[in-house]
């Protein structure tokens, strides 16, 4: 098989979100070409095998590219979300980041895109239609694969499964058509909240459903995420409420109690103290909905899903006849390796934000363009470890906070987050300006960072020395 070169300033392996992100503000802030290679057949990344009701957990405004907007300026109406900013679903992502690739990207004769191709290493790939070799000689190698979100649709259970259990992704779960008497939703992060949502929200009964939660998380409340001026006081009360909690906390339980009663964090069993945190947003009505369902299994993990009987860490349950299992139990992301964001040809992006894991590709884009070499560009870009126990919430928020106080410091850099579109908050701090009391919800933030930054390090770093000893 012959082989074809490339020439180009940018190789992106990788087309979900982050990959076209980083792509976006490279297209329009310079003259650079780029090839951006991906397994599938469209742009998307994940979105391409996620579950077919799936809808982002933040407002669109905060996703996406830069250089399109994806939300249509709307209030969600006559859903559990009702009046807060709308959530695209999984199936406008979808055509939005094709749309994006079609008409803005393909049409600069800067982009190429590579489809169906399995990336191998130093700038090779591999058509997995027609065999083709690439080799493409790029001046920066980007992997947009590193932050690769697990779907249910291509997860494998870790756990035993006798034959005859019916059991299924959740992609499937539209596709019954032989109800079964009791559904079992595996997993207790975001996709189990996903299901049970959907499960409810298509008349089942809350009694035929069985919730194994291993662990409970601490939730976001999503009324919190509203990047528009209506919502100023409650996204900065509770933004100020949980540096005032970080700042001012004793112990992790203590931080865990203000975050709650702050209104930052929200739980859905009030007597169940939470150990999982993976940054998932939920809106009060939706966690209202979720109170409904009372069969909540808290035995550990499964070890061995039998047809008669299932086996926990912690223990047995019997299996009801005509059960359905469907499986939400796959991580958000693989453990992932400490890496620099920039190190000589290769650029690793990672979340430099909190939370958004898309503004935080649009700005290594624009550090890689704007600042000399890796030293300045890292100093700038610590990576936002993805958090998994409700502990490293700690980390997560201090690494975020001491990231966006040296963007702050950088009037250049702090001009162009203020205009651009991923952001969201920038905007509602400048135009407060003037009215006395929202200056003064800014001026608890302000007066609270930098104690909550130590002494969420300080809580941190005590919890990874009881773990180590």
């Amino acid at each position: 098989m012959s082989q074809t070169t490339l020439n180009v300033d940018y190789l992106v392996v990788g087309a979900g979100a982050v990959g076209m992100a980083f792509a976006d503000t490279i297209l329009t802030e310079s003259d650079a070409t780029i090839a951006i290679v991906d397994r599938y057949a469209k742009p998307g990344g994940h979105w391409n095998s996620a579950y077919p009701f799936v809808q982002l957990h933040q407002p669109s405004q905060f996703y996406g590219v830069s250089s399109k907007e994806l939300s249509q300026g709307r209030l969600e109406q006559g859903t559990l979300n009702e009046g807060l900013n709308e959530l695209a679903t999984g199936a406008e992502v979808s055509a939005y980041f094709d749309d994006v690739m079609r008409h803005q990207f393909l049409p600069s004769g800067r982009v190429q895109f590579f489809p169906m191709c399995d990336y191998q290493s130093d700038g090779r790939f591999v058509s997995k239609v027609s065999g083709e070799v690439f080799q493409a000689n790029a001046g920066k190698i980007v992997d947009a694969t590193f932050l690769k979100t697990k779907v249910p649709s291509t997860h494998t259970p870790n756990f035993a499964i006798d034959e005859g259990v019916r059991f299924m992704p959740l992609n499937d779960l539209p596709k019954v058509t032989d109800q079964p008497d009791k559904y079992v939703i595996v997993g207790g992060g975001k996709t189990g909240i996903d299901a049970c949502l959907w499960l409810l929200g298509m008349g089942c009964p809350p009694e035929r459903i069985q919730w194994i939660r291993p662990r409970d998380a601490w939730l976001l409340n999503r009324e919190n995420a509203q990047p528009t001026d209506d919502f100023f006081f409650q996204v900065f009360n509770a933004q100020a409420g949980m540096m005032e909690s970080a700042a001012e906390a004793t112990d992790f339980d203590d931080l865990f109690r203000r975050l709650e009663e702050c209104g930052y964090f929200v739980r859905i069993d009030p007597n169940c103290t939470p150990e999982m945190f993976h940054g998932a947003t939920i809106s009060l009505r939706e966690l209202d909905v979720l109170r409904q369902i009372t069969d909540v299994v808290r035995l550990g993990r499964i070890t061995h899903l039998g047809a008669q009987t299932i086996t926990f860490e912690q223990g047995e349950l019997p299996v009801q006849p005509n059960t359905l299992f469907v499986d939400c139990s796959a991580r958000p992301y693989d453990d992932l390796p400490e890496l620099p964001v920039f190190d000589g040809k290769l650029i690793t992006p990672q979340m430099l934000r909190s939370y958004q894991p898309v503004f935080s590709a649009a700005m290594i884009a624009h550090l890689d363009l704007s600042y000399p070499d890796d030293a300045a560009k890292n100093a700038l870009a610590t990576p936002v470890p993805p958090p998994e126990s409700d502990k490293e919430f700690a980390n997560f928020t201090a690494i975020s906070m001491t990231n966006q106080y040296l963007w702050s410091q950088d009037a250049a850099l702090s001009e162009w987050i203020l205009h651009n579109r991923l952001d969201g908050f920038s905007q509602m701090v400048k135009n407060a300006a003037g009215d006395p009391k929202k200056e003064a919800v800014l001026a608890r933030m302000s007066k609270n960072g930098f104690n909550a930054v130590m002494n969420l390090t300080k809580l941190y770093q005590q919890y990874q020395q009881e773990e180590a000893a």
